[in-house]
């Protein structure tokens, strides 16, 4: 189990506050209006910004100091973050290496991930050279070969078109559950928390509410929430 305890997080004169537990290998879809704080929760998870106060527990331990990278989570950005002048299995590598000094044996675990995500064939192409989805697979076999127990993903999809979404949505949860990670994912869109959530945190008004089941909240959304999806 992940938990923030009594946490608040503060970026200017912005403040967030959150008190939650997440539980291993569920789905879970962070919404909220523009500007609430979602992304700043992700980010704090990862350790990209500080909590202010109040603690993040990982199975018992704190790791609220911990450097991004020695925290069992990965995150997967709006923009993909892959690097055009390297190419699409040398941007999967740097999921393992900074330095891209693989082994054997992790160079294979690159290649499982292409082929998992259907890219085996444009191992060798420039990011460039991809379409918008196949740019999105790529970061995603990223994050997947990093083998983490939480994967987040912020917006990730948005720029892509309804079909190419859910086709990458329905990749995510199938990718998940063979994994048994869990999913913690911003989106904006209703439909992708029913395609693809277990459990909803709603961001508001400063606060990130405990989890809730995804199909009871968004069929009878309370009052907060329903302004919110119009």
């Amino acid at each position: 189990m992940l938990r923030l305890e009594e946490a608040e997080i503060a970026q200017d004169t912005f403040t967030l506050r959150a008190d939650l537990s997440i539980e291993q290998t569920r789905k879970y879809a962070v919404i909220g209006p523009s500007g609430a704080g979602k992304s700043t929760l992700l980010s704090a998870l990862c350790g990209f910004i500080p909590l202010s106060t109040g603690r993040l527990l990982w199975q018992d331990t704190d790791i609220t100091t911990f450097a991004p990278g020695d925290r069992p989570m990965t995150m997967l950005f709006q923009d993909n973050n892959l690097f055009p002048h390297l190419s699409i299995q040398q941007n999967v590598g740097l999921g393992l290496r900074p330095d891209l000094r693989l082994s054997i044996d992790e160079k294979d675990r690159v290649l499982n991930a292409l082929s998992r995500v259907g890219l085996s064939a444009f191992a060798q192409r420039k990011p460039g050279a991809l379409s918008g989805g196949q740019q999105s697979r790529a970061a995603l076999a990223r994050v997947l070969v990093q083998a983490r127990p939480f994967v987040l993903l912020d917006e990730p999809f948005a720029a892509l078109g309804p079909a190419l979404r859910n086709e990458m949505l329905d990749l995510v949860a199938e990718l998940i559950t063979e994994t048994k990670a869990t999913l913690i994912m911003v989106t904006h869109a209703p439909d992708d928390v029913r395609r693809i959530a277990d459990e909803v945190i709603f961001v508001a008004n400063g606060v990130a509410a405990k989890p809730q089941p995804a199909k009871a909240l968004m069929d009878n959304p309370p009052q907060e929430l329903r302004d919110y999806l119009g």
